[in-house]
């Protein structure tokens, strides 16, 4: 595994290394980002405030002189505490509400008294032993206002979802370029000003324009990346910025671990993009973009600047890349009457027929379950029991060999023979978990990351999986229309977990149904491992039926620095989003 990254690493040119290691740095931004509300908006334990000074504090058979003192022997939401002001009035303090008992003679816990129930008017009293402040302490998310505090994460993957739209098409429009800079500058702008919002609306409001870039400058980027490694490393370098979006998940565990207070906490995560702001305005524009703009002149000075980088003595001539562009499309029209490929195409066209909505419903529901349950292990790593930093580090984590296995399983069973095992999988490990004691946390937690792994596997495989599986006239629209299903499972994620209060295993039950009903569809698709692309309906139609394995034929062996340059501009881009 360890081999394999290492030739992916030494195939890229020292142009195209430094571009992309440049490039994906900053996708770890993307990843603290995403995950950064798992500590930022913890609720801890929390009673009703009281008016006055309190005198002694009584919780079961337990006194103190101090609510601080009894947050250790705190269990249950259903507790409640018991305390004695210095005038001597006895009050209960709930979560939500506080009772007056009218007879104030003895402390004690237990009372059959009459009492009066008061609202919470005098805020609340939060327990700040693991977080000194959350967002939740700092406006009182609780209690009437809780369902606020729980559309903190939805929210951001509503702004992941309309970024990735807007910036993607901006990108086509103006350059991949630009949106680099804007949004790698907006990553550190509205991720300092998070820390610094005055009030719940405005702090969401500032946290769905962080997440618009987040989520644009994660899929330009990949498109960046791979119109400049090319054909041969594209699969290793796409994997590879999930990988670094997964050190970007670790490294929110460990400034959770060393910072408490909530807008320190952001200000910290925020200041990692300052490297990359500060040298992405070196970044050319991709010299693929530049052709399909016709700005060949600048895209001979990039294709100048990277031989020079590369130590080729003759650079490829942009004059010869038009000319074999010319000489394809001629042939294309000479070789095929069909009107196809000048027809308008849209959704519509991936239920043109029944095989091909049956791939189609499959497909989306590989991207909604690989959404849905990357994001719903994720979230609940903290609810785990045992050290919850410790316990997203170790999430994180186990994606970097995930990927290595799914790059090497893809090449060598396949994507499908890949897929199928790894959906099922995560679906059974679903199963397992529910049957292991709770006390058992270490084996919880060990399951959640076999969980993360396969789902992960399957996750980072159907990006390049749905591409394969459409013609050339609709491949665009089949990645596009699956990355929004993808994006919807990740604003259903944090619903989906929630329903811990309801059951605590409904979230697993519910990612382990729809894995296991995504593998079983999964054996209908066919498989697509050294097959060539297919560029009509018809043709993708009939792969599913064929069963022998149709093998495209190798090119000639013409001069290596030449053909290479004409790969990376002729190669087919495959957006993605988390």
């Amino acid at each position: 595994e360890g081999f394999s990254s290492v030739k992916f690493f030494l195939s890229l040119y020292r142009f195209q290394a430094c571009v992309y290691f440049a490039s994906v740095f900053q996708a770890m931004s993307c990843g603290i980002h995403y995950l950064a509300s798992v500590f930022m908006a913890v609720t801890p334990n929390f009673v009703c405030g009281f008016p006055g000074n309190v005198s002694s504090v009584l919780f079961h058979n337990s006194s103190a002189s101090s609510i601080e003192d009894i947050w250790t022997l705190w269990t249950s939401t259903e507790n409640y505490i018991v305390v004695q002001l210095e005038n001597g009035e006895i009050w209960e303090l709930d979560q939500c509400s506080r009772s007056k008992r009218e007879v104030s003679l003895d402390l004690a816990y237990e009372y059959e008294g009459n009492k009066s129930v008061f609202p919470c008017s005098d805020g609340f009293l939060y327990d700040d032993t693991k977080w000194k402040s959350t967002v939740v302490t700092q406006w009182d998310l609780v209690c009437d206002r809780e369902w606020l505090a729980k559309l903190i994460q939805p929210t951001f993957m509503l702004g992941v979802l309309v970024g990735a739209v807007i910036f993607g098409d901006i990108a086509d429009r103006l350059g991949r370029q630009r949106v680099i800079w804007f949004t790698s500058a907006g990553q550190f702008v509205f991720g300092i000003a998070v820390a610094f919002t005055f009030d719940y609306y405005s702090f969401v409001i500032v946290r769905f324009l962080l997440a618009m870039v987040s989520s644009g400058y994660l899929v330009v980027a990949f498109v960046y990346v791979t119109e400049f490694v090319g054909i041969k490393a594209r699969t290793w370098a796409s994997m590879h910025v999930h990988a670094f979006f997964a050190m970007g998940v670790m490294i929110v565990a460990l400034v959770g671990f060393l910072v408490r207070t909530w807008w320190v906490y952001q200000i910290f995560l925020s200041i990692a993009t300052i490297p990359f702001v500060l040298c992405c305005w070196m970044l050319p524009e991709t010299p693929f973009w530049l052709l399909s703009e016709e700005r060949y002149e600048d895209a001979q000075k990039v294709i100048d600047t990277m031989a020079r980088w590369n130590r080729v003595s003759t650079p490829c001539k942009v004059s010869e890349l038009c000319s074999v562009q010319q000489d394809d499309l001629a042939s294309g029209r000479t070789g095929d009457n069909d009107t196809s490929s000048t027809k308008k195409h849209n959704i519509l066209d991936l239920f043109c027929n029944w095989q091909i909505a049956r791939r189609t419903i499959t497909v989306w529901l590989i991207w909604f379950t690989g959404s849905l349950g990357y994001y719903v292990f994720s979230l609940s790593s903290v609810s785990l029991g045992g050290n919850e930093y410790l316990n997203l580090f170790l999430i994180g984590a186990v994606e970097l060999p995930c990927y290595i296995i799914a790059c090497l399983a893809m090449d060598k069973l396949g994507r499908r023979n890949t897929l199928i095992p790894f959906l099922i999988l995560s679906a059974l490990i679903c199963v397992l978990i529910m049957f292991i004691p709770q006390d058992f946390n270490i084996l919880i937690i060990l399951a959640n990351m076999a969980g993360k792994f396969s789902i992960g596997v399957a996750f980072g495989l159907i990006y390049l999986y749905t591409a394969e599986l459409y013609p050339t006239i609709v491949r665009s629209l089949a990645v596009g229309s699956g990355s929004m299903m993808c994006r919807v499972g990740s604003v259903v994620a944090p619903f989906c977990v929630y329903l811990r209060s309801v059951w605590i295993f409904m979230p697993l039950l519910l990612v382990g149904i729809m894995a296991l009903l995504s593998g079983i569809l999964t054996i209908m698709l066919p498989e697509t491992l050294g097959k060539p692309l297919t560029n009509t309906l018809v043709e993708a139609t009939e792969m599913g039926r064929n069963k022998k394995s149709c093998s495209e034929k190798t090119p000639p062996a013409h001069s290596g620095a030449a053909l290479e340059k004409i790969e990376m501009f002729g190669q087919e881009r495959v957006g993605t989003d988390k």
